[in-house]
């Protein structure tokens, strides 16, 4: 397992009965996960004095609770600043075990010893964005959400990194990928966080299951002649380390040699020693 535990401004507290207490900065928040299927006792005081709590519907969905949580803050990570706020579905706008991925691409970008090119594709709030950033890339953003590349942007300001080779692109991924291969453009890094469902900005349908290995040979397309690394990161029940495993093998290595791990994400949880999963990453590396 690759196990985020560079953190000072975030921490998992305690987990229990289908919920995480968690530290961002100077708040405490309760949120649903669906990997905690386990019913341990709550003695940590968190749970009594959280300042936000997300209650998941027996309807789908839920709402958030708030206890004295202003409507945005920031927390820092290494020489990065993201601004968090609470929104729909649980969200805050940071997956903080992908600092594990963060650290290992960033030290690769580092170690090249040339200029390093890479595409994050459903870029979200713009953490692997950063994270290459500040390892000295260039890089592409692409994300179907105005709102999300908005937010990316200003993480970018905060960060000190408001003037740094990035495009930040509104496009869907897939369309956007088909268009830089008819352009002949190529990245020596690309990293991918495709969701389970979604929808493009003009109601493009995303079903990963059905689309993640179509993406997969198309993206592959576009890696340069002397490819650094490929990421695919999944929070999806079912797809395994080891699915991520055989789709990088089949469309990347054959191509460009270099080998594949993956492995479960996860976080340590500082009330028992224990680490908590946190979905699946497929990494390649050029040997």
């Amino acid at each position: 397992m690759w196990i985020a535990d560079q953190w000072n401004d975030y921490e998992v507290i305690d987990c229990s009965a289908g919920e995480k207490l968690e530290r961002w900065g100077d708040y405490l928040l309760v949120r649903p996960d669906p990997q905690v299927i386990w019913n341990t006792p709550k003695k940590e005081k968190g749970w009594k004095k959280m300042n936000g709590h997300y209650h998941r519907s027996s309807r789908g969905g839920g709402e958030w609770e708030f206890f004295d949580l202003p409507q945005q803050w920031s927390i820092g990570y290494k020489s990065l600043t993201f601004n968090l706020k609470p929104f729909s579905f649980k969200h805050t706008g940071l997956f903080p075990e992908q600092a594990a991925n963060w650290d290992w691409f960033s030290d690769k970008i580092r170690r090249a010893n040339r200029p390093i090119s890479v595409l994050n594709l459903f870029a979200y709030t713009g953490g692997a964005t950063l994270a290459a950033a500040a390892a000295g890339a260039s890089v592409c953003h692409v994300d179907a959400s105005k709102g999300m590349v908005t937010w990316a942007k200003e993480n970018a300001v905060s960060s000190g990194l408001g003037d740094a080779p990035i495009r930040w692109i509104v496009d869907d991924c897939v369309k956007f990928v088909e268009r830089e291969i008819r352009r002949g453009h190529h990245y020596d890094g690309i990293i991918m966080d495709p969701p389970s469902y979604g929808r493009g900005p003009k109601g493009e349908i995303w079903k990963i299951e059905e689309s993640i290995y179509p993406f997969v040979q198309l993206a592959s397309q576009l890696l340069s002649d002397q490819p650094l690394f490929f990421l695919i990161n999944s929070y999806t029940t079912g797809l395994a380390p080891s699915v991520l495993s055989y789709m990088i093998s089949t469309e990347v290595v054959k191509h460009h040699g270099g080998h594949v791990k993956a492995d479960e994400l996860g976080l340590p949880v500082s009330s028992n020693g224990l680490v908590l999963p946190c979905g699946a990453s497929g990494r390649w590396e050029a040997d």
